[in-house]
């Protein structure tokens, strides 16, 4: 599952206008050849769908849809779907952009792509939403597949939607495609490790940040706004790890404790509840307020735009580990690394997911299954390499650690295109 959905007062910030403001300041830093900057500033293809969904009353409501593919030079496109009722295509272009960096950070043989619907799942009953997914697969199946272009889970869509995504694909061909989507139960070719990957991902580089700074995780202070699945899961690993997690949150509020939260005691209570709001010895926060909250370390795993211009200079934590895509502005990041905060990118510090989506694709493909502590020994050699490339291109070229990381992605990307040249 995705991350958690989480509204705030973030602004307007265009996620594509940011993502290009990225993408130029790696290519300035690289002096990067101006044919081939235009050529990574654009997506390759983008794709708009509107298709009609039959009601369980009757009705028929029409859904737009999109499929983005940013690029394709290092191999298939590779990206999440998220349903959600303010998807944009300028999010979805940025989202794809971001999947392209993110696959070369870990130098894994993927193209980054997106895809959303706008709606609210929750207002859909469970066939409502299985209709909704087949005829958006059908419909974008002209660009995907094991080979071209494939999806994965993200905001609001889970291993079930994957399942439906991949049956739709499988009945047109007359045959089972279990490649063509990663994020799958283990029924249908899903891989060990999977499902907390993001997580998982995300504790593994807390580590190596706080070796890095030459700081100890046990009594490190932690808030992590977007109680979902890689917000939780990354909380509750950190806590074994010996961080104090002190705030969570999800789209309908947060809690806070000086004391320390006793993760799993939370997820349970969300489980039953709904909610982390209300666990018992805790004072509520907003989600705004969590992003200021007087924590060492900020884990922010909800959406993009979350930290901005307007509260960065009042984010207390001297660390901000990128569970969510995007979630920090450029502006932001100006105001952040003035003030001495390091910041590990989205692109490294929740790349667990696309790696065991990786690793899912590659035994699908073969039809060959690796048991779950292989998939998390290779997740974190993967994913501890990406971290110090990036931390070495930063210190390397003086530059703030999302820019060194950029560095690192774009210039991959960059010596594949001129690699394989103009076709035709």
């Amino acid at each position: 599952m995705a991350a958690e959905t989480v509204v705030t007062a973030a602004g307007i910030d265009d996620p594509w206008l940011n993502a290009q403001r990225q993408f130029d300041a790696a290519a300035d830093v690289l002096n990067l050849d101006q044919g081939v900057r235009s050529i990574l500033r654009e997506p390759q293809r983008q794709l708009t769908v509107n298709f009609p969904v039959k009601m369980d009353d009757g009705s028929v409501r029409v859904f737009e849809g999109y499929r983005v593919q940013h690029n394709l030079v290092r191999g298939p496109a590779k990206g999440g779907i998220r349903y959600h009722a303010e998807v944009t295509l300028s999010e979805v272009k940025a989202l794809a952009m971001w999947m392209t960096w993110k696959c070369a950070a870990t130098g894994i043989p993927f193209g980054g792509a997106k895809g959303g619907v706008i709606v609210d799942p929750k207002r859909l009953s469970r066939s409502e939403l299985e209709r909704l997914t087949r005829r958006y697969a059908s419909e974008i199946s002209v660009l995907i597949g094991p080979e071209r272009d494939i999806p994965a889970p993200d905001v609001n869509t889970t291993p079930q939607v994957m399942a439906w995504i991949m049956d739709t694909v499988s009945m047109a061909a007359g045959y089972s495609v279990p490649a063509v989507v990663t994020g799958k139960p283990l029924s249908v070719g899903g891989s060990q490790g999977r499902n907390a990957a993001t997580g998982r991902g995300v504790a593994i580089v807390a580590l190596q940040a706080c070796r890095r700074l030459d700081r100890e995780p046990t009594g490190s202070t932690v808030a992590v706004q977007g109680f979902g699945n890689a917000g939780s899961i990354a909380a509750g690993l950190m806590a074994d790890d010996g961080f104090s997690i002190r705030a969570v949150s999800d789209s309908a509020g947060g809690i806070y404790s000086e004391q320390g939260l006793d993760i799993k005691a939370v997820i349970e209570h969300k489980q039953r509840t709904g909610s982390v709001v209300g666990f018992p010895g805790t004072r509520p926060i907003s989600n705004a307020e969590l992003l200021e909250a007087p924590v060492d370390v900020l884990v922010p795993a909800a959406l993009e735009n979350q930290i901005t211009a307007s509260n960065a200079g009042r984010v207390k934590a001297s660390l901000i580990l990128e569970a969510a895509n995007g979630p920090t502005t450029p502006d932001a990041d100006d105001i952040l690394v003035r003030r001495g905060v390091t910041v590990v990118p989205d692109i490294v510090a929740n790349a667990g997911g696309v790696i065991v989506s990786y690793f899912e694709w590659v035994q699908d493909l073969q039809s060959l299954f690796w048991e779950e502590n292989e998939i998390n020994k290779r997740l974190e050699h993967i994913i501890t390499g990406a971290f110090n490339s990036s931390w070495e291109a930063s210190k390397r070229l003086g530059v703030p650690l999302r820019l060194g990381a950029y560095a690192v992605s774009v210039e991959r990307v960059a010596e594949a295109t001129m690699v394989r040249g103009i076709y035709p």
